[in-house]
């Protein structure tokens, strides 16, 4: 149904802005300095379903309208935004209680993986990036000829979600590994928590003062 042709264009713009760390990727590591390994993978498993549920959302229309609409486009925006800064806050009022033994969550703690699931989702859908380039771009590759078009899109979608799910691992063990240098002393360990919650909060409000070219 999709050509070959079109998944590779569609790949070669996907890796273009996927290299580019955009709200997504800056997540990932400041989840990562602020929480460790385990909840930088599961951030970048939410980051993941969230971005596949953008491109559902422009394959039945949605995103279009979203895209179209500055009031929708700007009440999504700032939601993301003021969610990241919240994130952030939490990690850094939550950073003296870091240790080195405790960098990872216990093997029985999946109410706390889940958290940090939902926590990728929500920053996913709500990317001003990923909004724009799905409902912008997207579209472009599908052929209207060949019918079934929202499902050429979500089968197009699959191909920025398995880069995605490369790089943003990549991301997330490397940040995750500088924090294990640091945790050698709680001290270190405390301040690379705090510099990660405020590359959160930073975050929140870039996406919320940057436009809509974002």
């Amino acid at each position: 149904m999709v050509s070959t042709e079109s998944i590779l264009a569609f790949a070669a713009m996907s890796l273009l802005v996927i290299v580019i760390p955009g709200p997504s990727v800056l997540f990932v590591i400041g989840r990562a300095l602020a929480h460790g390994r385990r909840t930088a993978l599961a951030t970048v498993l939410g980051n993941l379903v969230g971005s596949y549920a953008l491109v559902v959302a422009v394959a039945w229309g949605l995103g279009a309208l979203v895209e179209s609409s500055a009031a929708v486009f700007m009440g999504v925006k700032m939601a993301g935004a003021a969610y990241l800064v919240y994130l952030g806050v939490q990690a850094f009022r939550h950073r003296k209680e870091m240790r080195a033994a405790n960098m990872e969550a216990p093997a029985g703690e999946p109410r706390g993986d889940l958290r940090t699931i939902l926590d990728g989702i929500f920053v996913g859908v709500t990317n001003p990036k990923g909004i724009v380039f799905f409902a912008a771009v997207l579209p472009q590759f599908v052929d209207h000829s060949a019918g079934h078009v929202p499902l050429q899109m979500m089968v197009l979608g699959l191909v920025p979600v398995a880069i995605g799910l490369i790089t943003d691992t990549l991301w997330g063990l490397g940040a995750s590994a500088a924090r294990s240098w640091f945790a050698r002393s709680d001290r270190r360990l405390s301040m690379v928590g705090g510099a990660g919650g405020f590359a959160m909060i930073g975050l929140g409000v870039t996406v919320a003062a940057t436009g809509r070219a974002d």
